[in-house]
């Protein structure tokens, strides 16, 4: 496999790291090429999961499953990754939505492979574990201003948990919670409220118990170092340090996504996104952010190979 220190950086660019709800079935199918697929195999293998089942076979209901979701979007975004290093193409940037920021820290070199797979499982059973606990779900709020967000402070049991652009956010809750909102959102200044087909309310405090699973897993994790620059979901500024990652990666499970600022912290020197595989709903998201010369969502190899940058 081709070594990212191999190809110089490209400073004009960022790649985009989707999370576990970019995720469907038969996602893989379309990305088998014949150079980097057995990176699927190494994935299993460390996840002790067949991965290259979820992307090729699973139904939409089989992949929703938080520990199979993370585990396959993990994969099939550096699938791609190591495709977009073989075409010539080494992003400076790396962003990461939610898990995705695992996948970028694998592409970074912070993260092996191998570790990143693990953390993943742990996160992702740990979480699963946490939804079971506690029975809550998610909701996308759209056409609200600063007032209706504030007016979701005063919700009992529901929490902001993705900020994924201006009057575009994603709350998690309780059941009893959501659907208190789901009856009130338009009295709160939101124009339209969806509920969301997920596991349960991440990024919110119900998911403590996760993080304590996740803390002792980081903590045995062998770190290395990178000259990528990656912009965290929890501050929106740029880390490079293990330590600060490992504290980072942690806190993620509780605090908002906060997409929007992260996007705005890129230099305005990038001109050009490359979202990885299961590609299309972070490119969606940024272009409603700020303008890019050049975004780019391939959905295949075939697509990716048509880049030219």
């Amino acid at each position: 496999m081709s070594e990212p220190t191999a190809l110089p950086f490209r400073d004009d660019i960022v790649a985009l790291f989707p999370g576990q709800g970019s995720l469907s079935g038969g996602a893989g199918v379309l990305w088998q090429s014949n150079r980097f697929w057995d990176l699927i195999a190494r994935v299993s293998e460390a996840a002790r999961l067949d991965v290259a089942e979820l992307l090729l076979t699973a139904s939409d209901q089989d992949v929703v499953r938080t520990d199979h979701a993370q585990i396959a979007t993990f994969a099939l975004s550096l699938v791609g990754w190591y495709d977009l290093l073989d075409q010539g193409i080494r992003p400076r940037y790396l962003l990461g939505h939610s898990l995705g920021e695992f996948s970028a820290l694998v592409a970074s070199g912070l993260l092996s492979l191998q570790d990143g797979a693990r953390l993943i499982g742990v996160r992702g059973a740990a979480m699963a574990r946490a939804a079971a606990a506690t029975e809550g779900s998610m909701v996308a709020l759209m056409g609200g201003d600063d007032g209706a967000r504030d007016a979701l402070e005063g919700l009992h049991d529901v929490w902001i948990a993705n900020i994924n652009g201006t009057g575009q956010i994603v709350v998690s809750g309780t059941r009893a919670g959501l659907d208190d909102l789901l009856e009130r959102h338009k009295e709160l200044g939101w124009r339209r409220a969806t509920p969301l087909f997920v596991g349960g309310a991440f990024h919110s405090p119900l998911m403590a118990p996760a993080q304590l699973e996740l803390d002792k897993a980081l903590a045995s994790v062998t770190w290395g170092s990178t000259e990528s620059i990656l912009i965290s979901n929890v501050d929106a500024h740029v880390h490079t340090s293990a330590d600060e990652w490992r504290e980072l990666l942690s806190r993620q499970l509780t605090s908002p996504v906060q997409y929007l600022d992260a996007v705005l912290a890129v230099p305005d020197s990038v001109t050009t996104t490359i979202e990885m595989p299961p590609s299309g709903v972070l490119n969606g998201l940024t272009k409603r952010i700020r303008t890019f010369a050049s975004q780019y969502a391939p959905a295949s190899f075939a697509e990716l190979r048509e880049i030219n940058l």
